[in-house]
């Protein structure tokens, strides 16, 4: 073993860990097993030339000693993007592990955040498309019914708000029946063409009936999760025979969890411009 080479061991394991890089258990000269560093990289094996780095070119990776936690693919694509960050940083006559793996680690997170925002845009299409067969039902189950003859539902705005480029505005009313609830959201996206073609129009009634009967629904209209949030709002509010219609306008921009807090929020604020909420209420967090 070169000075070099027992340098460059000593090296990466102080750095990223003891352990990082060790001769198998069955001795086998210039041969290491290597664990990769982060939660979803392999262990490789690479065998030194006998006289790197002087001569002899780079580290021979021999191929996968164990996969990442037994994820399906996962050693085959940390072999690819370990060769590939290999082939980038050597240069003859240098030692180039350490730059090997930190290339490795680049590669790898681009990878891994491509497949997720992949996944994610998956997802999205899979909510716009049933986004939009949520406000196609709510349209057709009064396609015999003249809208527009109908006086418009008494609704309350909320504030607008923009968050990373997409708009928020909550619409609230009173009402007295499910029938009057699914209604008003079919005049609304029949009046406005603007909120038709929004994004998500996320809805959420509670109505208390006759005697002991109550009526609640929501519906997500694509943003998975959300009419349900918007209930579980109207409950803590103690509100009854009440509706809001949320509408998002996506403005190209992933919000994450943070748009369940917007959503609400609006909600909430055209609840209170409505003068909706009671007493008990006004100092609960949503």
């Amino acid at each position: 073993m070169s000075d070099e080479l027992r340098d460059e061991v000593e090296a990466i394991n102080s750095i990223y860990g003891d352990g990082s890089l060790v001769p198998p258990a069955a001795a086998n000269d210039g041969v290491y097993i290597l664990q990769l560093p982060g939660d979803a990289a392999s262990s490789l094996q690479l065998q030194f030339p006998a006289r790197y780095p002087e001569a002899g070119g780079p580290p021979s990776v021999l191929g996968v000693q164990h996969s990442s936690h037994g994820i399906r693919g996962a050693g085959a694509r940390d072999l690819r993007l370990f060769r590939a960050a290999l082939a980038e940083v050597h240069q003859p006559g240098a030692v180039c592990l350490f730059d090997a793996v930190e290339e490795f680690s680049r590669r790898l997170d681009e990878e891994l955040e491509a497949s997720a925002a992949a996944a994610e845009d998956s997802d999205d299409d899979k909510d716009d498309r049933e986004g939009m067969n949520a406000s196609t039902r709510q349209q057709d189950e009064f396609a015999a019914v003249d809208l527009a003859s109908l006086p418009p539902p008494p609704w309350t705005l909320s504030e607008q708000v923009v968050d990373a480029k997409s708009a928020f505005v909550a619409h609230v009313a009173r009402v007295d029946s499910p029938a009057q609830a699914r209604l008003y959201v079919a005049q609304l996206l029949a009046s406005d063409k603007r909120i038709r073609s929004a994004t998500h129009n996320i809805t959420a009634w509670r109505i208390r009936g006759e005697g002991a009967a109550s009526y609640q629904d929501c519906d997500d209209d694509g943003e998975d999760a959300a009419g349900g949030r918007l209930l579980h709002l109207m409950q803590l509010m103690e509100l009854w025979d009440a509706m809001v219609v949320v509408t998002r306008w996506y403005g190209g921009v992933k919000l994450g969890p943070r748009r369940f807090a917007v959503i609400n929020a609006v909600a909430r604020d055209g609840f209170v411009r409505a003068g909706m909420v009671p007493e008990s209420s006004k100092g609960k967090k949503k």
